[in-house]
């Protein structure tokens, strides 16, 4: 009887560890500290784009997926077939790039967080290298030692603990209902304090959701799921399941910062402050879940990022995905050590990571075009190909990625001058 139960387990998890995946790559410290910023500078006026960020990748989500179903090719494999191996080799440099800009964010963070957090128990705290030195050991280790089973099973608990913490915060935290109404209405706010442009956090917002390494690992995933054109529906509900969660997750992120921070008018530069700030205004208890909730965040992203090249490459050549191999193990080892750089050289963990995501976002035109000219070829996708509608609302999509890239890029400029 046990037996059984644990072979239905297997088989409904089995159904959703694609889109828990495409979680916890989505929602690490990024999308943490990029909801928090803006819900602490802006209120909940930008939550209109995280609606049309999650809307947008819901869309890509699919597209990308339902590619693979009819051809069996993962993305890469199509670049480098269909248009040009250097289509292929651009997404591997540009996405291993974010990630590594990601990777010293996520690990400045969480060392950050943990470092003000041991305040309360040790005097002066506990340096935040220490902290980052025994994440970036503990995930090797799983790295090292892990099955591809265990550790989607790890993923999937932490990402259970991660949403469970943020959406315990929004109840407590939550700002007024009508303010969560108002921001669903598209506007631009206006400036305040020392930040010259909201453009940078919009590009920010888009960049950590609609995440162009999110569709190209999907990709991946559905191919070695087995699925095939049967399973459209399948691929849509887990889709569903994802983005669904991405967008609760990524709006109670915002309003716990809106209603205490935004309020208070304080604002947010530094990781810490959002332990230190919280405190006193939504209590010991609220702050604690706030900080399991960004740990597990980065954790959880943390996994995917140090993977990404190797899969990427593993994906490119269609070779089988063994991360046993000592090639594979150096490069996770040295993409693993860059979490060492903020805490060690004392950089600021938020401008990294908001920068990096600004980045994702600035590549996020090449990933449409891409998918645009594979799903219009009717030698590819038969009856399957786009409709009218579909490109209609890729050619917006489009047209917003391009927006947003030059809108980030606006941003990082202004900031640096």
């Amino acid at each position: 009887m046990k037996q059984t139960f644990k072979n239905k387990f297997s088989k409904w998890m089995a159904l959703f560890l694609p889109g828990i995946f495409l979680l916890g790559l989505n929602i690490g410290t990024g999308s943490v500290t990029t909801m928090a910023k803006a819900g602490a500078e802006y209120g909940m006026s930008l939550l209109w784009t995280i609606v049309a960020s999650c809307l947008t990748t819901f869309f890509m989500i699919n597209l990308y997926g339902k590619y693979t179903l009819v051809t069996g090719e993962t993305a890469l494999q199509a670049f480098r077939k269909h248009i040009h191996p250097g289509v292929g080799i651009f997404f591997i440099v540009a996405l291993t790039v974010g990630v590594c800009g990601s990777v010293m964010g996520v690990m400045g963070i969480v060392a950050d967080i943990c470092f003000e957090w041991s305040k309360s128990v040790v005097d002066g705290g506990i340096s935040p290298v220490y902290f980052a030195i025994t994440f970036i050991a503990l995930v090797y280790f799983i790295f090292w030692n892990g099955k591809t089973q265990f550790f989607e099973r790890a993923l999937a608990v932490i990402v259970a603990i991660m949403s469970a913490s943020f959406l315990l915060n929004f109840f407590i935290m939550m700002p007024p209902p009508i303010d969560i109404i108002k921001g669903l209405i598209p506007n631009i706010p206006e400036t305040i304090g020392n930040d010259k442009s909201p453009f940078l956090i919009i590009a920010s917002l888009v960049g950590t959701t609609v995440f162009s390494g999110l569709f190209i690992i999907r990709t991946t995933l559905v191919k070695e799921a087995g699925w095939k054109i049967s399973d459209l529906k399948k691929q849509r509900n887990d889709a569903i399941v994802s983005v669904t969660l991405m967008f609760v997750i990524s709006a109670s992120i915002m309003a716990a910062a809106a209603g205490t921070l935004y309020v208070e008018r304080i604002g947010l530069s530094t990781a810490s402050q959002m332990i230190g700030l919280l405190e006193p205004l939504a209590g010991s208890f609220a702050t604690s879940v706030f900080a399991i909730g960004i740990i597990s965040a980065g954790v959880s992203s943390q996994f995917p990022n140090i993977l990404m090249l190797p899969w990427l490459l593993c994906d490119y050549n269609n070779s089988e995905r063994n991360m046993t191999l000592p090639k594979y193990r150096i490069m996770v080892f040295l993409i693993s050590i860059l979490g060492l750089v903020v805490p060690i050289f004392n950089a600021r963990p938020i401008f990294v990571m908001v920068v990096s995501q600004v980045f994702n976002a600035v590549i996020l035109p090449a990933t449409v075009l891409g998918i645009l000219y594979l799903s219009n070829r009717s030698d590819l996708m038969g009856k399957h190909k786009n409709t009218l509608l579909e490109n209609i609302f890729l050619g917006l999509i489009l047209l917003f990625s391009i927006y947003t890239s030059y809108t980030g890029i606006t941003g990082v400029i202004e900031i640096l001058n």
